[in-house]
């Protein structure tokens, strides 16, 4: 259990020993700031322990928003403070550090005894020692969080008068409702801002009040969109009624479970996990069961579905490959940045660029939708249509930003887009060959090559025979390339485009060959494989984000990189397309084989105790 330690006597009538318990609390009370200190040395040491002026007064969402919050190892608001185990000794510094002084000696006068000073004057004693202790924790170089508090008022008044005072701003701001706002995600898009957080967050509270986890409600999310899958792979029309309508109902619980998290603070790893995975699991076993259900019918879609799924993870990749490009570059400055900052300030601008980027929740809307009523041929060509328009109108400003932008990027963002790259052993052989030559290059070689390469190899498999020669030589030579792209550190103003032309050239490949082969079963096969290939770019770019880096050297090599399995399904295609169905046996144990390395790996990362909780925030409360 957590222990809140009161830095002095009771206050006679409060409530904040019942506020801190109802918080999991502990409440052990100090008459002053040396039996603090004992008590804090005392207590277990894998224990959160806080520090609470007995005089506060404010929201309990205040003291719950700077006291349980599980991601900092420090936080703090006015007259509260606490600390994980991780800070412990830092703050047990910290409290030595704001002692009393004691009184020293001064050097004896000539023929004199040494005198003996007065002690240094003391903080005000309107300066709680929670707040004292923080300042030192600072001083001290551990950061403390302090949350953004907004309407909720959390105060240590300093005589009778500002008491009551703080007491009637206390009550005239309903600690319930915002807690229930701050509950939702601060940038949502338009269809979740106004067609579901307005009842989800109730939704998150029930939860909360019957003792159901994110990662419950995560799981259930899962769970009905694998029901709505199965129910599109029906092929019938009530099945294809019910698959939109679960899911919507997926979407749903799937923001209801964020903002559970936000409501009572249950933010985990495995949840960061859960979450960031689950919502791709959901939608590419949607589509799987679309297609399933038009070949019920006797229309085959699977070129259709793994185009969708190739272009919405590509989409993913650009932003992803974008965002850490430039996540720490220094000197920041665009006027492509200032418009989009002008545009953002017009309310009605907001929500247009928010639905132009055809976000989940308007994705999913328009599948669900679509789904009810047309056909899955109708769902995954507006599904195309509407993702190319929002990739073009994405990428395009991110070219016009780093073109006009003049920024030095750091060696933090070159790694970061060195390891998205997924570079395998024959590319990295082709970079450490290469590396003197690329140092004499051009500043825009590297996306230049990477992208040359990458036409070329999409082009040949598309143009030339599948039982040929040629896209097995078209992917030696995108190795090559690939090595060239890669071989100097990738810092220039649009090397961010060179993972999501690794990605581009190496799906749209395994597709066009898949596709061509003509060979029953390959594209279902190719699905499934780009799939498991997809999760693995998913799972690197999550821990980037979490701040770990690219998974083990070993993950990469086992799996092959990019190039490598580029070049094993082109020389796949080119010696089992003429015995039928080997080709999909062959594309189908590739896929297996990635999966299963590829989850076994990251389900021990992210269960393990060195992985990052990473959670978007909600509204300031």
């Amino acid at each position: 259990m957590s222990t809140a330690i009161l830095t002095g006597p009771a206050v006679p009538g409060s409530p904040l020993e019942g506020d801190l318990r109802s918080l999991g609390f502990d409440v052990r009370p100090a008459a002053d700031e040396r039996q603090a200190a004992e008590l804090l040395a005392v207590l277990p040491p894998a224990e959160r322990v806080a520090l609470v002026d007995p005089r506060f007064v404010g929201h309990v969402h205040a003291l719950r928003l700077a006291l349980t919050d599980p991601r900092f190892p420090a936080a703090a608001a006015p007259g509260a403070l606490t600390a994980q185990p991780a800070a412990r000794t830092a703050l047990r510094r910290a409290l030595a550090a704001t002692a009393e002084p004691a009184a020293r000696p001064e050097p004896a006068a000539a023929g004199g005894s040494p005198s003996v000073t007065a002690p240094e004057p003391a903080p005000p004693a309107a300066s709680p020692l929670p707040d004292r202790a923080a300042a030192a924790l600072e001083a001290d170089g551990t950061a403390v969080h302090r949350p953004e508090l907004g309407a909720l008022v959390a105060a240590v008044p300093a005589d009778p008068r500002s008491a009551e005072q703080t007491r009637d701003a206390v009550a005239a701001v309903d600690d319930e409702a915002v807690r229930l706002r701050s509950a939702v995600k601060a940038r949502d898009g338009f269809f979740t801002t106004f067609c579901v957080s307005p009842y989800s967050r109730y939704l998150a509270r029930w939860c909360a009040r019957r003792g159901l986890t994110p990662n419950q409600v995560t799981t259930a999310s899962l769970l009905t969109a694998l029901v709505a899958a199965g129910c599109a792979a029906t092929g019938a029309r009530g099945g294809y009624v019910a698959a939109g309508l679960l899911l919507l109902f997926s979407f749903v619980l799937d923001c209801t479970d964020g903002q559970l998290a936000r409501y009572s603070l249950q933010y985990s790893t495995l949840g960061a996990w859960l979450d960031a995975t689950f919502d791709r699991a959901k939608e590419y076993a949607y589509y799987a069961g679309l297609a399933l259900g038009a070949a019920r019918g006797g229309d085959d879609v699977w070129a259709l579905a793994l185009a969708a799924m190739v272009l919405q993870t590509c989409r993913h990749v650009v932003d992803f490959s974008f965002n850490e490009a430039n996540h720490d570059a220094t000197g920041n400055s665009s006027p492509t940045a200032a418009l989009s900052d002008k545009l953002d300030s017009r309310g009605w601008t907001v929500w247009v660029r928010r639905m132009i980027v055809l976000p989940i929740g308007e994705r999913w809307a328009m599948i669900a939708v679509l789904t009810a009523l047309t056909t899955p041929r109708t769902v995954f060509w507006a599904l195309l249509i509407g993702c190319a328009f929002a990739a073009c109108y994405t990428t395009a400003g991110r070219l016009l930003r780093s073109l006009t932008r003049r920024a030095r990027r750091t060696d933090r963002a070159a790694r970061a887009l060195a390891d998205l790259a997924d570079t395998g052993p024959l590319a990295a052989a082709a970079a450490r060959a290469l590396a003197r030559p690329a140092r004499k290059l051009p500043a825009l070689a590297p996306p230049a090559v990477a992208l040359l390469g990458a036409a070329a190899v999409v082009a040949t498999a598309a143009l030339a025979p599948v039982t040929g020669p040629w896209p097995a030589l078209a992917a030696l030579l995108y190795a090559l390339t690939s090595g060239l792209a890669v071989a100097r550190p990738l810092k220039g103003a649009l090397d961010w485009l060179v993972p999501p032309a690794f990605r581009a050239a190496e799906y749209t490949t395994v597709l066009v060959l898949a596709a061509r082969s003509e060979v029953p079963g390959a594209l279902p096969a190719a699905f499934g494989l780009v799939a498991a290939v997809a999760y693995h770019h998913y799972d690197t770019v999550y821990r980037i984000r979490g701040g770990t880096g690219a998974p083990p050297a070993w993950l990469v090599r086992a799996t092959g990189g990019h190039e490598l399995r580029t070049l094993a399904v082109a020389v796949l295609a080119a010696v089992l397309t003429p015995r039928g169905d080997a080709l999909t046996l062959a594309l189908t144990v590739l896929a297996a084989a990635v999966a299963l390395v590829v989850l076994v790996e990251s389900i021990r990362f992210w269960v393990s105790s060195s992985a990052p909780a990473v959670h978007d925030e909600g509204e300031p409360a």
